[in-house]
């Protein structure tokens, strides 16, 4: 039991250095791992699309880096599904 303990617990330490979230009127910047890469709002988030600033910038990385969270809109976004869908401009 002890090494499956231990195999969760590595597997959930691998994150992603999210420095800041920015945006613009149809764009989500992530400045992530050193670089600065961007996705459309209108394909990642509508939610965030319609969203006024205070909505946009209140929002929580979880602990692992996996995700963020836009608790006053009720949103999700994957780190990584943002990864596939954004271009990297750094």
């Amino acid at each position: 039991m002890l090494g499956i303990t231990t195999l969760i617990y590595r597997v959930m330490i691998a994150t992603n250095n999210i420095e800041s979230i920015t945006f613009d009127l149809d764009y989500i910047y992530l400045h992530i791992d050193g670089k600065i890469v961007r996705a459309e709002l209108d394909v990642v988030s509508p939610k965030l699309k319609v969203a006024d600033d205070l909505q946009r910038q209140f929002y929580k990385i979880s602990p692992s880096g996996y995700g963020i969270h836009w608790p006053l809109i009720d949103e999700d976004l994957s780190v990584d599904a943002l990864l596939k869908s954004s271009d990297s401009l750094k």
